[in-house]
């Protein structure tokens, strides 16, 4: 499972990197949910393979991420009461 994990994740990590790159563009609300989604399937691949030079990326993003998807969910609702 380990060797699955990472030899295949990878696709699957960009992938939904460039379709949250995509979304991000077109400024889909759920964006920054699928950038989450991504983040936490980072996190499965940096643990697998001891890639311990990612975690500071990983973390980072988790942050920003969630700061945007907060601050466009508050402007959706400030255009929208």
């Amino acid at each position: 499972m380990t060797q699955a994990i990472a030899h295949y994740l990878p696709w699957l990590l960009s992938a939904i990197t460039i379709y949250m790159t995509v979304l991000a563009g077109n400024k889909a609300k759920h964006a920054w949910l699928f950038g989450l989604l991504n983040q936490a399937l980072w996190l499965v691949w940096i643990l697998t393979t001891g890639a311990w030079g990612l975690l500071p990326m990983n973390a980072a993003l988790w942050i920003v991420y969630t700061r945007n998807h907060l601050k466009w969910a508050a402007e959706t609702r400030a255009r929208n009461p």
